[in-house]
């Protein structure tokens, strides 16, 4: 099958997550994605958190699926000589070092367009260039807690609490791959390449934009009439933490189903939205509520929205998530159930939609990784394996046009 992205060449100098979310999604539409790691070590997540002795960790192998690797000592002579090469022949060149990192290499941006006037250049930064704090060194957690996620997620008696999910990390790979493409496109029609970044304080607070609104809303009103603190609570200054409220004005929570006390994650979570009032007072037998003045409208119904869940958590006692979701669900009522990542895992949907799928690898056997989210109507991406620390390295080279004693040399000399 020929790719959308068939011909597209990246460098891709980016290691732990971000970064190699970004190329990983490119590479499984077709990119060269030709990671450039150290000699001897390689991505640092290689060997983080592993659960087989010296092999590659899943860390990494569910991040670097459908690239290649060469390994580079880019210090050194022979190693810039052959990034020069690379540079021309290459369209994007990724990269999340530290500020000012290619520069000190000697591949500055004004360098990579003399080599490659067409080169797009794609970084991933902690915050944006001139920031007042660009030179801070940013991970997951510290992205969400700079983007605001973390002020905003928890119960409001209790500490700022991050998210499992990678706001930080996988959503700013996102964000950057949304901008290599933009830029590539622009390259179409100017000739021209250009720098894109992204930076992850940006990326979390674009995923916080209601929390934004709701700042303005509370600045103007004092108040957050779909937060569990109205009408009863106090609100300050600032945009407090939900809970498990909903975020677009439909009260929702996390209520237990049965089994609660011995599964942590019994539990669905159930959305009261206007429209499907009627229907869930059917399904829960209590059509008394539905013209009720107490009951019958959204601003009657949030001072009385913890006896409503009450209720509904007594309807859902004898009922596993699963069965409560298949009566709920014939109502159109919204609401999913809490699933763990070991059912997840095994999701016969998720498996045959793609977006969970088994992969061999050349030491570890055949592991589980995600697959594209993106689903398209004639394109269903193959995921391969992660590389090995220097698989392709002689291939890569081949390609550059050195020779069998070329590359030995390169290799005894450690450059490769």
């Amino acid at each position: 099958m020929s790719l959308p992205l068939n011909g597209i060449k990246i460098i891709d100098f980016t290691h732990v997550q971000a970064g190699p979310a970004c190329t990983q999604l490119l590479a499984w539409f077709g990119a060269d994605v030709i990671k450039v790691e150290r000699p001897g070590s390689g991505d640092v997540t290689r060997t983080q958190l592993r659960d087989i002795p010296d092999v590659d960790a899943l860390y990494f192998t569910m991040l670097n699926s459908n690239k290649r690797s060469l390994t580079l000592d880019t210090k050194k002579p022979d190693g810039k000589k052959i990034l020069e090469q690379l540079i021309r022949e290459s369209d994007v060149l990724v990269e999340n070092f530290g500020p000012g990192a290619l520069d000190r290499m000697g591949f500055s941006w004004e360098r990579i367009n003399e080599l490659n006037p067409k080169m797009i250049v794609a970084s991933v930064k902690g915050f944006s260039d001139g920031h007042h704090y660009e030179d801070l060194k940013v991970y997951e957690n510290v992205a969400q807690c700079a983007g605001g996620a973390a002020s905003t997620t928890g119960f409001w008696d209790g500490p700022p609490t991050v998210s499992a999910a990678a706001l930080g990390d996988s959503n700013t790979g996102m964000h950057l791959a949304i901008g290599i493409l933009t830029a590539l496109i622009g390259r179409d029609k100017t000739g021209k390449g250009q720098k894109v970044a992204v930076s992850m304080q940006d990326a979390v607070l674009n995923l916080c934009r209601v929390k934004l609104r709701d700042q303005q809303r509370l600045d103007r009103l004092g108040f957050l009439e779909e937060y569990p603190q109205y009408p009863h609570g106090e609100f300050s200054d600032v945009v407090p933490r939900g809970g498990n409220a909903g975020g677009g004005g439909q009260p929702g929570w996390v209520l237990k189903c049965k089994g609660w006390e011995n599964d942590p994650n019994a539990y669905i979570y159930f959305t009261i939205q206007g429209h499907a009032w009627e229907p869930i007072c059917k399904a829960l037998g209590k059509p008394e509520w539905i013209s009720d003045p107490n009951y019958s409208t959204a601003k009657a119904r949030q001072p009385h929205i913890f006896d409503i869940f009450k209720t509904i958590e007594d309807w859902l006692a004898d009922k596993t998530k699963y069965e409560a979701v298949d009566i709920l669900r014939k109502f159109d009522i919204p609401c999913s159930p809490v699933l763990s990542m070991k059912e997840i895992a095994a999701d016969p949907s998720l498996r045959a939609s793609g977006s969970i799928t088994e992969v061999p690898h050349k030491e570890r056997g055949t592991y589980l990784t995600v697959g594209s989210p993106i689903k398209f109507s004639d394109l269903k991406p193959e995921i391969t394996g992660s590389p090995l620390l220097g698989e392709h390295s002689d291939e890569v080279l081949a390609g550059l046009g050195y020779g069998t004693d070329d590359i030995k040399r390169l290799r005894e000399g450690g450059v490769i």
